[in-house]
């Protein structure tokens, strides 16, 4: 299987997985990965790989790349509880999409106003840990669209 380069969904502070406020992304239960802290200002959201939006909600996606892999993006802590308010969707379930193609816009500030973190995880679904480096140190910046994730 091809190597696959995740890309940072939104811009942000780059954080360890193990340092996001919630104990299923922490624990790296739903697989391993990167936290982005992103700005207090409306965003673009973009997909992180190429593929197929299979799960689709105002809050979190997934891209499907092949038959094993697939990235969540998470846009907040608990921001289900929103139900979709700030999220404006670009996109619907099953649409194709390349990587960097807008998904979601939202406003990280309405999230942590409403006393929500709006730290974002970026998880390989399912990733055995040790096929999964981040290309980011913890501490760093990226813009939406800078490669985050290698998944081999």
């Amino acid at each position: 299987m091809a190597r696959l380069t995740v890309l940072a969904p939104v811009e942000g502070a780059v954080m360890a997985m193990a340092d996001v406020p919630d104990p299923v992304f922490a624990g790296a239960i739903v697989g391993p990965g990167l936290g982005i802290d992103p700005p207090r200002s409306p965003v673009d959201v973009v997909a992180p790989i190429d593929g197929t939006i299979v799960k689709l909600h105002p809050h979190a996606f997934v891209v499907q790349a092949d038959e094993s892999r697939a990235v969540l993006v998470h846009l907040g802590l608990d921001t289900v509880q929103l139900a979709g308010d700030g999220f404006t969707l670009h996109v619907t379930e099953g649409d194709v999409v390349t990587a960097g193609a807008r998904v979601v816009s939202w406003d990280p500030a309405h999230v942590e106003t409403g006393g929500r973190s709006p730290v974002c995880p970026v998880v390989a679904i399912q990733g055995v840990p040790d096929a999964v480096r981040g290309l980011v140190e913890p501490g760093s910046t990226v813009a939406a669209g800078d490669p985050l994730l290698e998944w081999d």
